[in-house]
């Protein structure tokens, strides 16, 4: 349930300052000060890199009916006696080439944790003791489940839900919501709640992704012929279903390459990650930066804006597999420019966004 015993002992403080209410008997139970949570919500990763931790991650993530959304009649075969039995081995050789070995875990965690720490500093320099930050995963741990809870112990009558996806999708941000009601139905005292929708338009977040560039740019020798927008992809049917990922990739470039005053032919928007037979959102970025290496374009970088901290899918696919294709086709310099993960004018971004969906709640 507690990451650290530092987490306890937060825990362990709100309760020794808990009060009983006025009025009440003297076997009421004592009740911790009010206060609002704000929970950031990442992806998730595995425990490590071995056969069982992956298989276990694997198998939660790829038995999201969000995710992988055929019956379970036809797919729960298929993933169980097929892809769990091959693709741990696979995916954990991928994980272990780009392991924070010295803190033992995944960069996503170790990126969103710092994520989380800076929000807390700077929301705590606004609201003091009014509000407690902390974060979860929708697949592993620390589970959304134990973390509400956490927050529930904590005094927290009311909770800020923070899906850390700018561009929204049913694979990610609604599956993250999904989970967070699924944690409320087991609460007695339910906190009052409000979630975070996509941010991708927030002027502040498309600031922060132009500043990037801006700043990767600046220190290569010479400058890349085009900027390719690599975004996680997803079924070209749910476009048809209604999910509104793809839209809104596509006008986070646009915003992107407005914010940098740049023209159409700088800027492309790409989808990588294909999984199963079915047709996904194209251009495939692995495809297409091996297009523009044999059309002449020798020099590209390659942005993972839907990303908010860097994972498997940047350090690895994008970094080495996407990397690959382009050298391959004739490319010559090849730049990965890093998520925006815990720079500061992503923290800023973050707190903004959370700011707005605080109104009413703190002052």
């Amino acid at each position: 349930m507690f990451d650290s015993k530092q987490d306890r002992s937060k825990v362990g403080l709100s309760v020794a300052t808990a009060e009983r209410p006025a009025h009440a008997p003297a076997d009421h139970p004592r009740i911790p000060p009010e206060k609002v949570g704000i929970l950031l919500a990442n992806l998730g990763t595995p425990d490590n890199y071995d056969y069982w931790s992956m298989r276990r991650y694997l198998n939660e993530f790829l038995s999201d009916k969000r995710v992988i959304d055929y019956s379970a009649w036809v797919w729960q075969p298929i993933l169980q006696l097929v892809v769990l039995t091959k693709r741990p081995f696979a995916s954990g050789e991928a994980y272990k080439s780009i392991w924070n070995h010295e803190a033992g875990e995944s960069p996503l965690m170790t990126i969103t944790r710092s994520q989380t720490i800076k929000v807390r500093e700077a929301l705590e320099a606004s609201f003091g003791n009014e509000v407690v930050v902390d974060f979860c995963m929708r697949y592993g741990s620390p589970s959304t489940k134990s973390k509400v809870r956490e927050m529930v112990d904590k005094g927290c009558r009311k909770i800020l839900f923070f899906p850390l996806y700018p561009q929204y999708s049913g694979t990610t941000s609604a599956t993250a919501n999904d989970h967070f009601f699924r944690a409320l139905m087991e609460e007695k005292w339910q906190p009052q709640v409000r979630t975070v929708p996509a941010y991708f338009d927030n002027p502040v977040y498309v600031d922060a992704l132009a500043s990037s560039v801006e700043r990767a740019y600046a220190a290569l020798e010479h400058k890349p012929d085009v900027l390719v927008c690599s975004y996680h992809g997803v079924p070209t049917r749910y476009l048809t279903e209604g999910d509104p990922y793809h839209c809104q990739c596509l006008k986070t470039t646009r915003l992107l390459k407005e914010r940098l005053g740049w023209a159409d032919d700088r800027i492309t928007t790409t989808f990588q990650s294909r999984f199963g037979p079915e047709e996904w959102l194209q251009p495939y970025t692995v495809e297409e930066v091996a297009r523009l290496a044999e059309h002449g374009k020798k020099r590209i970088a390659v942005i993972a804006p839907a990303f908010s901290a860097d994972c498997i899918e940047t350090l690895e696919e994008i970094n080495e597999e996407i990397r690959e294709s382009f050298e391959e086709a004739g490319g010559e310099e090849f730049t990965y420019i890093p998520c925006l993960n815990d720079d500061e004018a992503h923290i800023r971004a973050l707190c903004e966004v959370i700011r707005t969906h605080l109104r009413g709640w703190v002052d």
